[in-house]
C-alpha cells in the first residue's frame, strides 16, 4: 500500500466514488487520488491505460481538424510534438504588435517560482478593444488552426501576454526549468516570441518526438505511477520530471533549445518533455502565450462552452476572479497576485517567494 493509500485509508469508502469517476477526466495528481495514486492499481496498468487511451482519442479528434493545417505542419507535429513557424506575421502586423505590447498598459497578474517571475495579462475584450494588433494576431485563421490541432480540440485558446523575468532574486531555481510533462493527456500550449530568444537567456526547449507513448516511454509512466507516492511535490502532482538518463533509455534526443529569432511561434503538446531553459543571467521574455486544455476523455472536438458571446475570451479573467473569492474565504490562496497596470515589460514587483 502507498503512502497516498494509507494517509487516506479513513476517508476511502467515503470518496472512492468520486475519485474512480475522476478516471474519465483530465485529473493527474496522484497525491490528491487515492484511486489515481493507487500503487497496486498502477502496477496492473491503471495510469498506462488512461495514456494510450487519451491518445488514441486525441488522435482521433485531430484526424477530424487536419483539414485545417497544411501537411508539412501536420507531419513536423507527428515526428516532434510541436510545429515551428519562423516569421509566422506579416512584417507590418508584427511592428504594431510590439509597438502595442511596449506601450499599451493593462491589469496583470504575477507569480513567483523559484528565481522567476511570470506575469500574464489576460487578452480579454476589454484589454482587446485597446490593442487591435493583439486581436488581429488571435483571429488569424492560421492561428486558431495551428492552436486547436495541437489541443485536439475546436476550441477557443486561452491566450495572454506573458513575460518571464529569469533570475530576479537569490532564490530557489525556477522549478519550471527542470524537464517534464505536464499532465498525461496531449494538451496545447503556444509561444509567440517579440524579440529575439537567446540560446543562454531562458529559451523554450522540448525533446522531439516526447509527445508519443512507445513502449519504452510507457514502460517508464509505469514505473513512475508506481513510485508516485515517493517522487517530488510536482510529479506527485501528476506533472513528471525526467532525467537525462530516463530520456536516453526511453530512446529519446536531449531536448532541443529555441534560440528563435522574433516573430517566431511554436505550438506544443505539453504531454512531451518540455522545460523553460535556464538563463544565465537576468533576463526578461515577452510573448503571447495560449493554453489549451479538456477533458482528454470527451470523443467530440467542438462543443466549446467558452465561445459563447457573452462568455468568450473572458475565461482567465473569470479564473483569476475565482481564485480571488476562495482565497477571501479562506479556502485557498491563490498563486497569481494582482500587479498593478503595467505594460508587458514593466519590472516586476518585488516580493518574497
Amino acid at each position: 500500500m502507498s503512502a497516498t493509500e494509507k494517509t487516506l485509508s479513513p476517508l476511502r469508502w467515503l470518496l472512492a466514488p468520486v475519485w474512480a469517476a475522476q478516471i474519465f477526466t483530465g485529473a493527474k495528481s496522484f497525491a490528491d487520488n487515492g484511486v489515481l495514486g493507487s500503487e497496486q492499481l498502477n502496477r496492473r496498468g491503471l495510469h498506462v491505460w488512461r495514456v494510450k487511451l487519451a491518445y488514441a482519442m486525441a488522435e482521433r479528434r485531430r484526424a477530424k481538424l487536419a483539414h485545417r493545417v497544411a501537411a508539412e505542419d501536420r507531419a513536423a507535429f507527428a515526428q516532434n510534438g510541436f510545429i515551428e513557424k519562423r516569421n509566422f506575421l506579416p512584417e507590418t502586423l508584427f511592428r504594431d504588435l510590439v509597438a502595442e505590447l511596449d506601450s499599451v498598459q493593462a491589469p496583470a497578474r504575477e507569480m513567483k517560482q523559484g528565481d522567476a517571475i511570470t506575469r500574464r495579462i489576460a487578452l480579454d475584450p476589454d484589454t482587446l478593444k485597446r490593442m487591435p494588433a493583439c486581436a488581429a494576431v488571435l483571429d488569424l485563421p492560421e492561428f486558431q488552426n495551428l492552436t486547436r490541432y495541437v489541443a485536439s480540440f475546436d476550441i477557443e485558446p486561452v491566450v495572454y501576454i506573458q513575460t518571464v523575468f529569469a533570475q530576479v532574486d537569490r532564490s530557489k531555481t525556477d522549478p519550471q526549468t527542470a524537464v517534464h510533462a505536464d499532465c498525461f493527456h496531449p494538451t496545447m500550449k503556444a509561444w509567440l516570441f517579440v524579440h529575439d530568444v537567446e540560446e543562454d537567456l531562458g529559451p523554450f526547449v522540448y525533446v522531439p518526438g516526447s509527445h508519443k507513448p512507445t513502449p519504452r516511454k510507457l514502460a517508464w509512466e509505469r514505473r513512475m505511477s508506481v513510485a508516485a507516492s515517493s517522487l517530488d511535490r510536482l510529479s506527485a502532482r501528476g506533472s513528471f520530471r525526467v532525467a537525462g538518463e530516463d530520456l536516453t533509455r526511453m530512446g529519446l534526443p536531449q531536448p532541443k533549445k529555441f534560440a528563435a529569432p522574433a516573430n517566431t511561434l511554436v505550438v506544443g503538446d505539453t504531454c512531451g518533455f518540455h522545460a523553460r531553459g535556464k538563463s544565465e543571467r537576468p533576463s526578461t521574455r515577452v510573448e503571447i502565450w495560449a493554453y489549451s486544455r479538456r477533458n482528454p476523455f470527451i470523443p467530440w472536438v467542438g462543443g466549446d462552452f467558452w465561445s459563447l458571446g457573452p462568455l468568450r475570451r473572458r475565461q482567465a479573467p473569470l479564473f483569476w476572479a475565482a481564485l480571488d473569492r476562495l482565497e477571501k474565504f479562506g479556502l485557498s490562496r491563490s498563486p497569481w497576485r494582482k500587479a498593478g497596470t503595467v505594460t508587458a515589460a514593466s519590472p516586476p514587483i518585488s516580493r518574497a517567494p
